[in-house]
């Protein structure tokens, strides 16, 4: 009799610890299932697609490893440019042969111009006349300020005698690539289709009556470029926390060390990079990215120092084909 208690105790303890066992198991999943439920989105969560691409950093100054300020943002299968400085389409052709097809040069058709200085602007013959060479059959739109119609009307006077020869001779290019439609704009949204959205903005360039910012919006990534500018306001409303502010930026340190002539020059066209943390501190972009770096003799390490004394955000000195 005792036997059969003690059999009927080990029966009940062994389904008392069945269940038990069960029940933690159970629990257990649940556990599991709300930590998937939770980690599920950010695992499926789109890779950003859209792309920053320099194609040049540069300044008037000829510094052969800088081609002339030029920045490209492609978004689906389209690239939009930025300012189209000297070596604009080769540097596309660099990106492209680096894995990047959307800059393709004979796929570059479209350009926001922030200001008419020399710098900016040295490339745009190229831009008109050798994507067209490469097979684009439709009209470049250029986008900016005041007085790109005219310059785009003289340069395709000055090269009328190439396009008839190209035209009419043997290579028998299309008649339609080499023609560009200008947009001469004011502040506000400029262009926007399936891709992206760009509104522009005014900022200060010393004498220049129209110089502008741009932000693009797509569907993955806010990019603010300032162009050439003295500290403004503008950029800090348009960035106002987007993911990449693109500044120009001059050496706080080195410009000590500049005659008065250009000390005055450079604070009424330009940015510091004391300047230049105040203002970011101030937009708070997700990366701050350093372009048209005047040095004067200084390092990028020592302008990043700059920076750093007066923000604390992450910021990189930007050179030529980096993508970001």
């Amino acid at each position: 009799m005792s036997c059969g208690v003690e059999r009927e105790d080990e029966q009940l303890v062994s389904l008392v610890g069945m269940t038990s066992f069960l029940a933690n198991g159970l629990a257990l999943l649940a556990v599991l299932a709300c930590v998937t439920s939770v980690a599920q989105p950010s695992a499926t969560k789109p890779a950003t697609t859209t792309k920053i691409v320099m194609l040049g950093t540069g300044t008037p100054n000829p510094d052969p490893d800088r081609q002339g300020p030029a920045v490209a943002i492609t978004a689906g299968e389209t690239p939009y440019l930025v300012d189209c400085g000297t070596g604009i389409v080769r540097r596309a052709a660099a990106a492209a042969r680096n894995g990047i097809p959307t800059l393709d040069p004979g796929k570059l058709g479209i350009v926001f111009v922030t200001h008419l200085h020399s710098d900016h602007t040295l490339g745009y013959p190229d831009l008109i006349l050798t994507p067209w060479m490469m097979g684009r059959e439709r009209p470049l739109e250029a986008y900016g300020p005041s007085g790109l119609s005219q310059m785009t009307q003289d340069i395709l006077r000055a090269w009328q005698q190439d396009i008839d020869i190209r035209t009419n001779g043997r290579e028998h290019e299309n008649r339609t690539g080499y023609h560009v439609n200008v947009h001469e704009i004011h502040p506000g949204l400029v262009y926007q289709d399936g891709n992206v959205k760009v509104t522009a903005f005014l900022v200060s360039h010393g004498s220049w009556k129209q110089a502008f910012g741009y932000r693009f919006d797509t569907h993955d990534r806010s990019i603010v470029i300032s162009g050439d500018t003295t500290p403004t306001e503008a950029v800090v409303k348009a960035c106002h926390g987007c993911d990449v502010l693109i500044h120009e930026v001059y050496s706080e340190a080195a410009f000590e060390h500049r005659s008065a002539a250009w000390q005055q020059y450079h604070s009424h066209f330009h940015t510091s990079s004391k300047e230049l943390g105040r203002i970011a501190s101030e937009a708070k972009p997700g990366l701050l990215i350093l372009y048209h770096q005047l040095l004067w003799g200084s390092t990028e390490e020592q302008l990043l120092q700059e920076i750093h004394g007066g923000y604390s955000g992450k910021v990189v000195s930007a050179h030529d084909l980096d993508v970001y």
